[in-house]
């Protein structure tokens, strides 16, 4: 086995931006949501996800911002619609959506549904 990830997965994960919180709390979710995306998936047996895991040093993500959780939910629309598994991060006991996080995919089949988002900065 290589000791490299196969240079086309990545695992995406979308912040609300509008949200006032501290930038260690949105952090935070985000790494729950991308935790929750991989642990659902990996029992399950996902080819994908598999792979991703077994290279912890060579993981790619890519993190963007949704300007609210109307675009938010968009980006959750889309992609069910495309096939795509992700986990919606609601944060508790506020029950406030907060991000989203995909399954490692191929670059190739995630960029074009989210390159509407910019980085998360």
């Amino acid at each position: 086995m290589s000791s490299l990830l196969s240079p086309h997965l990545v695992q995406y994960i979308v912040v609300r931006g509008d949200l006032q919180w501290p930038v260690g709390a949105l952090i935070g979710n985000a790494c729950h949501a991308s935790v929750a995306a991989i642990v659902q998936h990996m029992s399950s047996g996902d080819k994908h996800t598999i792979e991703y895991i077994q290279h912890l040093e060579s993981m790619t993500k890519v993190v963007l911002k949704a300007d609210n959780e109307e675009v938010l939910r968009d980006v959750c629309h889309k992609l069910s619609q495309n096939s795509i598994a992700y986990h919606l991060w609601t944060e508790q006991p506020e029950g406030i959506i907060t991000c989203v996080a995909t399954t490692p995919r191929p670059r190739d089949v995630l960029k074009p549904l989210l390159n509407h988002l910019k980085l998360f900065k």
